[in-house]
């Protein structure tokens, strides 16, 4: 719990990072490694974040010459920054952007737009409509983007180096460029990157601005080659073939943090999670399917749930035999098609328990409370893990679950998923879209020899944690610099 400090002047130094053009190495981001809560007697707790991708970023914690910055997203980290102290962890610089430029930018636009077309989601017969109410959303994006392109110009030192993250910000970097055209600049995209035809969906003078922003880098990165190139076609097909001169692509697939999921995974509130997910699944020889995920509605996870009632229907002996372990944490829950969604996974799994299940047995567990201690005890169950989403720049659950499970686990994999790349070789590999198909996958997966299990985890373990997070983040550091 963070005390909370005496006043001070609104424009007193309200922070210990980099003083104004002295930082060295820049991170920006929506989100940040720490976030605020304010609690009823007035006081804020703070909380580190998690995950592959800000232990990567992370990397940055060790140097006294970085910089993070991310948005204030609530109330906790606003009330934070007013009292000087939302800028109180070393190296990180919050913006206190107007909250409904934020919701434009970042639900109007990042999240109900932009993610839209890279995971290639929409409904074309209705949506998606660009209307006024977008162009009033895009004028927040672009706002938001300018708010991020002049903090991170007025704290970076001559010749800095600036990494910038996702779809939320991908106009920074040619912002940056006109204001310090001194920097080296890259920008990472963690979501899959459209192909042309489906890109071009976007408005085309808003579908140039978007190129245009990400060209502004010096490099340009993704996690898969095959995002990477979606990304030069649509280049050439929008601005035409002399587009990324200037602009250098690079790949860096973002791998799963062993040493610390392997040391998490065996602390004591892992072994309780794990005595209790064990009694919820009952019979000691009962097989296990996992899956974690958010409600996102790239993740798949209804036709996942459909894909095991096939299963159920058409193989009867596994019922009984078998419980399909989900996790599916509630995600952008202030999108009403989210909420949607994750009425409709709760929907279908209990019409699974209803149809299936019986005195002894419940076909499905489904947990729809966040416990990261639950997952990796999940994780260490698993003897078959179901990744199958429709799209996925990436996905580390599918890196994750081979790395801690306890007997080895079979991956069953979308070939959708940026996983697919570096893991297909070993994984059971499905089309998201085929029911069926996945079914026969869940039934190869569980018959898999345990000599042949163990081997395909090893090497799926071997090349999950090929990049680990920090070396993610040090490579395209190192691939910043002048020389490079």
């Amino acid at each position: 719990m963070v005390p909370e400090p005496p006043a001070a002047p609104a424009d007193a130094a309200r922070d210990r990072s980099p003083a104004p053009g002295s930082a060295r190495v820049l991170v920006a981001s929506n989100r940040g490694p720490v976030s605020y809560t304010l609690r009823d007697d007035g006081t804020l707790d703070a909380k580190r974040g998690g995950g592959g991708v800000v232990s990567g970023l992370s990397a940055i914690g060790a140097r006294d010459d970085a910089l993070w910055v991310c948005c204030a997203l609530g109330d906790g980290d606003r009330e934070a920054v007013r009292r000087g102290i939302g800028r109180g962890e070393d190296g990180v610089l919050m913006l206190d952007i107007d909250p409904d430029v934020h919701s434009d930018a970042y639900n109007g636009i990042a999240n109900s737009v932009l993610w839209f077309v890279h995971h290639l989601l929409y409904q074309t017969p209705l949506e998606p409509v660009f209307d006024d109410a977008f162009r009033r959303q895009w004028r927040s994006y672009e706002t938001y983007n300018r708010a991020f392109a002049r903090a991170l110009a007025d704290r970076a030192a001559d010749g800095a180096a600036v990494l910038v993250q996702d779809y939320h910000l991908a106009l920074v970097p040619g912002m940056l460029r006109e204001l310090r055209p001194d920097l080296r600049i890259g920008h990472f995209s963690h979501t899959p990157w459209a192909p042309p035809d489906y890109f071009r969906l976007l408005p085309d003078d808003i579908a140039e601005q978007l190129l245009r922003g990400l060209l502004g880098a010096d490099r340009t990165c993704f996690l898969t080659r095959r995002w990477a190139d979606a990304f030069t076609a649509c280049c050439t097909e929008v601005l035409g073939p002399d587009a990324l001169k200037g602009t250098r692509i690079g790949v860096h697939g973002l791998g799963a943090d062993a040493g610390f999921l392997r040391e998490r995974a065996h602390r004591p509130d892992v072994g309780e999670r794990m005595t209790a997910l064990r009694e919820q699944i009952g019979g000691a020889d009962r097989k296990t399917i996992v899956r974690v995920d958010r409600t996102e509605l790239s993740k798949n996870i209804v036709r996942g749930l459909l894909a095991y009632r096939h299963l159920l229907a058409t193989r009867p002996e596994w019922r009984e035999q078998v419980v399909h372990v989900a996790f599916a944490y509630p995600s952008r829950q202030d999108l009403a098609v989210y909420r949607d969604y994750t009425a409709e996974v709760q929907r279908l799994a209990d019409a699974i328990n209803d149809e299936y299940g019986t005195a002894g047995w419940t076909p499905v567990v489904l947990h729809v409370k966040d416990d990261f201690a639950r997952s990796l005890a999940a994780y260490r169950l698993a003897d078959v893990a179901l990744v199958n989403p429709i799209r996925d720049g990436m996905n580390l659950v599918a890196k994750e679950i081979p790395v801690v499970s306890d007997a080895g686990c079979a991956l069953v994999l979308s070939r959708e998923a940026g996983a697919y790349e570096e893991l297909g070789a070993d994984a059971l590999v499905v089309n998201p879209y085929d029911v069926i198909a996945t079914a026969s996958a869940l039934h190869e997966a569980l018959t898999l020899p345990p000599q042949v299990r163990a081997d395909r985890t090893a090497r799926l373990a071997a090349a999950a944690t090929a990049l680990p997070p920090q070396r993610w983040f040090l490579d395209q550091l190192e691939a910043l610099a002048p020389e490079a």
